[in-house]
């Protein structure tokens, strides 16, 4: 690593930590020539595949940029975004490839969106998945209240041990970003005796 201030072409790690919970390491440096000490960030290089077949390095701040024109006049603040954008790199890092399509970086931003605001998640879906009519609209809110009834069912059936058995058959099933997403992998539920 060059040093920055002198140019010389090698320097010495002082110190190497953590940083971004894992994701990064922040190595401090000495510069043999000069001494002076500087820092550097280092992180495994993902980078996303567009639809024009172009590839830049993954970013936070586009996911962020996207997601806050949806939230536009909605209730979510500033760090709500910025745990989303952490939630989506992370399920995206998680997938293990170095190189992602830009369509997996949006069914990997719906989850949490959902979550996080349904109108927001509605403006987000309707422009990703390009609904054409209203009958779209109408199809993705029927999916979103059988979403929230789910979850109303299983948070309110915790107490019962027969209703809790057949809540969690039925909760385990991944969730994508609705009814225009490819259909999940088979998942067999196991029904309560």
């Amino acid at each position: 690593m060059h040093c920055p201030f002198c140019r010389h072409p090698d320097s010495r790690v002082v110190d190497s930590r953590e940083a971004d919970d894992g994701v990064a390491i922040r190595r401090r440096r000495a510069c043999p020539s000069c001494g002076k000490r500087f820092t550097t960030v280092e992180t495994a290089s993902l980078t996303v595949l567009k639809r024009s077949g172009a590839t830049e390095p993954f970013s936070r701040a586009k996911v962020v940029s996207g997601v806050r024109k949806a939230c536009s006049g909605r209730p979510v603040d500033e760090d709500a975004l910025a745990r989303l954008a952490q939630q989506v790199e992370e399920t995206v890092r998680a997938s293990g490839c170095a190189e992602i399509a830009v369509h997996d970086v949006g069914l990997a931003i719906l989850a949490p969106l959902r979550e996080l605001d349904d109108v927001a998640y509605l403006r987000f879906a309707s422009v990703y998945r390009g609904f054409e009519d209203v009958a779209a609209f109408e199809a993705e809110i029927a999916e979103l209240r059988a979403h929230q009834a789910l979850l109303a069912a299983s948070a309110g059936s915790a107490g019962s041990a027969s209703a809790a058995g057949a809540a969690a058959g039925t909760a385990a099933v991944p969730r994508y970003g609705g009814a225009h997403d490819p259909a999940p992998p088979p998942v067999h539920a196991t029904s309560a005796p």
